[in-house]
């Protein structure tokens, strides 16, 4: 009788076990932004571009394009100096992750950037808009 339910157990077992390795939206969506500068610093426009979602690569349908854009509307983000992760908002379970990001660009302007990731099939996020405000004060999402 305990050989017939052993298999249930061991099951419930592991998915207790994965679901306390959950992925947290949050933490996720920090790593794309951060990747996403870190490709930004080394020019590098295609990997730059693989972190775009698919609404932002319906506007600019390659990589070339996309890396023009960022340079002319979002230098702060382009040339980032220090950077630092301020609050963050979770819609829908983790559907949308608004996070605010606070730039300390050239020249010593400070920028607030307020990226909105969104979730993809795949389980990754993506980046699907940047909202620039010129302050150094988190104002809040």
């Amino acid at each position: 009788m305990l050989v017939r339910f052993l298999p249930v157990v061991l099951c419930f077992a592991l998915f207790s076990f994965t679901a306390a390795k959950a992925e947290d939206p949050v933490a996720d969506a920090q790593a794309v932004i951060a990747s996403q500068i870190a490709a930004l610093r080394h020019d590098d426009a295609e990997k730059a571009y693989s972190f775009a979602s698919p609404g932002i690569r319906s506007l600019y349908p390659n990589k070339d394009q996309f890396l023009a854009m960022v340079r002319k509307a979002y230098e702060p983000v382009y040339h980032a100096g220090n950077y630092a992760f301020g609050r963050s908002k979770t819609i829908g379970g983790g559907e949308v992750v608004l996070q605010e990001v606070m730039i300390s660009a050239k020249e010593g302007k400070d920028w607030t950037a307020i990226y909105e990731m969104r979730l993809m099939d795949d389980g990754s996020y993506k980046v699907n808009s940047v909202r620039m405000i010129r302050n150094t004060a988190s104002q809040g999402i």
